[in-house]
């Protein structure tokens, strides 16, 4: 039976609230984040570790003890460690990345921002991030915590989520857009 969005979703909420809230408890909030971040982009770089907690394939245990030794490995430990292994031992590593996004948008929610997920065809350097920080704070209303994940794929510009709302100026889109346009002439 295929697990649907809303209930993935309610999953990583549940999940992620209770992080922050032990988070918050122990003024670790930041610390939570930057780990996070680091599983993140564990899984975005690793074909095997998306196996891992996407496939139902794989014990509980097999998962417990692979996410555990690749927290390890990576010197995630502490609260996210632990978190992990929960997560790991209760099944749910399919909803990490799910948990991972929920979370930035409790803290976020929390220190009076707003976050924003910019996916970009390259890596930004700080003077573009705090650009682009600037402009989505005039489009917000507030302060915007932003999460950049490069897909090269997109070829140029950027595709930012805000809430439910997205702007996509990515070159991709605009070629397929071109695309269809040329195909309706012809």
């Amino acid at each position: 039976m295929a697990k649907s969005g809303s209930l993935i979703s309610g999953v990583a909420e549940r999940y992620a609230g209770s992080l922050f809230e032990l988070a918050r408890e122990s003024k670790s909030v930041d610390s939570v984040e930057k780990d996070l971040s680091k599983v993140e982009a564990l899984i975005a770089g690793s074909d095997e570790l998306k196996r891992l907690i996407a496939s139902p394939v794989f014990s509980a245990e097999d998962q417990f003890r692979a996410i555990g030794a690749i927290a390890d490995k990576a010197g995630i430990k502490g609260l996210v460690g632990n978190f992990l292994r929960v997560v790991a031992r209760n099944r749910r590593l399919f909803a990490v990345p799910g948990m991972i996004a929920a979370f930035r948008n409790i803290a976020a929610a929390s220190r009076g921002e707003v976050s924003a997920e910019v996916t970009s065809a390259h890596a930004l350097d700080a003077a573009q991030k705090k650009e682009l920080a600037t402009a989505l704070k005039q489009v917000a209303g507030k302060d915007v915590a932003i999460a950049v994940t490069v897909d090269p794929s997109i070829l140029g510009g950027l595709i930012v989520k805000i809430g439910s709302r997205q702007i996509d100026t990515s070159l991709k889109t605009k070629l397929n857009s071109l695309k269809l346009a040329l195909k309706e002439v012809g």
